[in-house]
């Protein structure tokens, strides 16, 4: 997950004639024609389906009146969601052979996280971890064995750095086992102690050899994963629109969340992808922090939809808050997603102040739409609308001024 690697491979997974289980070993980080492969797209939306589940037990949380306790429980659960994807697409990058035994391990870690999918419900409603632990540590023990693969027959320091990354899983699991048996209390403290381990853990692997990650396909894995999760946003504020027309005939009241909520994540999407972040991935630093940061990203765009689903209820008298708390369910994922998107990457392609003052103004604007009543949630997404007016608007008069610049005279 750093910077490049002078490892040397073929230029794709090799061809169906070769033998079922081959070495895994580094490929090219500059390797042209470097795509998502089918088995990672089935391994994202399968997370999805942890997603979807950490999603459904925050809207119940913040509409029963208990916020604070449901969004501590999502971010601990996301977490574990996304670090586990997070580590799978790097070393996939690096490393995907496309073997029977790299695939059967793969599934292995699929079938980890709908563990703890399965889980989820349990951990908000009664504090039992068990399953979302477990979960956990099968899909953190199936990378490990990927690690001691990858440096079998490496050479020095590769073979090194692949051992660093699997000691360093295999003691975080030790950790988080901890979960099981503190009292309730002491548990908040540990999943602190336990993510800062967590990210240490490449840092500690790559001190002196860098994964050869493929910087094109990082950011189409993350591209992908961000389309998936704005789409279960969408469903879930679909179903949400539709329980609330259905069974309490109140389409008045649904019509203005269901306008402003589609506004607002096909606005995600647009800001999301305006600008190539696939060039800016260049260094050890760069990645670190783009990588860690869509922890904010993909939690702030799943938690739209659940704040969504809530406004929804609340519109409709079936959660138990305020029409102002309602709508910061919305509003403040979304102020998040917006500067987050703007401090990993979108800022890097800015010019000038107007432009790189457009998503903070934004985020602003929409915090300040909480208060605005049964409408707020429509005015938000009227906000990112013009927000990406705005954007389109400055970056065409900015390049028709380069063009002007650099055109030839008559």
């Amino acid at each position: 997950m750093s910077s490049s690697s002078s490892a040397s491979a073929p230029a794709g997974p090799p061809p169906d004639s070769h033998p079922p289980v081959r070495r895994l070993k580094a490929r090219h980080r500059h390797e042209p024609h470097r795509v998502a492969t089918p088995l990672e797209l089935f391994f994202d939306l399968c997370f999805v389906v942890a997603i979807a589940q950490a999603g459904v037990q925050l809207v119940h949380s913040v509409a029963e009146g208990h916020a604070g306790e449901g969004v501590l429980n999502y971010a601990m659960v996301f977490f574990a969601i996304w670090w586990a994807w997070m580590n799978f697409t790097w070393f996939a990058s690096a490393y995907d052979n496309d073997d029977v035994l790299y695939r059967v391990v793969t599934l292995l870690q699929i079938a980890g996280v709908l563990v703890l999918a399965a889980g989820v419900s349990r951990a908000f409603e009664d504090h039992d971890w068990v399953a979302v632990v477990i979960g956990y540590v099968i899909m953190r023990v199936a990378l490990a064995t990927q690690w001691l693969r990858a440096g079998r027959f490496a050479a020095p320091p590769e073979s090194t750095m692949a051992r660093r990354y699997s000691v360093g899983v295999l003691l975080c699991q030790i950790g988080w086992l901890g979960l099981l048996f503190l009292p309730e209390g002491g548990r908040g403290w540990l999943f602190l102690v336990m993510v800062v381990l967590e990210l240490c853990v490449p840092a500690f692997a790559e001190r002196k050899h860098s994964s050869s990650w493929h910087p094109h396909h990082i950011s189409e894995r993350y591209g992908l994963l961000t389309i998936i999760v704005l789409g279960e946003t969408i469903a879930a504020a679909t179903v949400a629109v539709k329980s609330g027309i259905e069974e309490n005939d109140a389409l008045g009241e649904v019509l203005p969340i269901a306008a402003g909520g589609l506004l607002i994540v096909f606005a995600a999407w647009w800001i999301y992808f305006v600008v190539p972040v696939h060039s800016y991935l260049r260094s050890s630093r760069q990645s670190f922090l783009w990588g860690y940061g869509h922890y904010l990203v993909f939690a702030s765009a799943a938690a739209i939809g659940a704040g969504l689903e809530v406004a929804v209820e609340q519109a409709v008298g079936k959660a138990h808050l305020s029409t102002p708390a309602a709508s910061a369910a919305v509003t403040l994922p979304t102020a998040v997603f917006l500067i987050t998107v703007w401090a990993l990457h979108a800022r890097h392609f800015k010019v000038g102040v107007a432009e790189q003052l457009v998503l903070p103004t934004a985020a602003v604007l929409v915090l300040g739409c909480t208060f605005l009543g049964a409408e707020a949630v429509l005015v938000a997404g009227v906000v990112l609308a013009l927000t990406v007016a705005a954007g389109v608007a400055l970056t065409a008069r900015r390049t028709e001024r380069e063009r002007r610049t650099t055109a030839p005279a008559a």
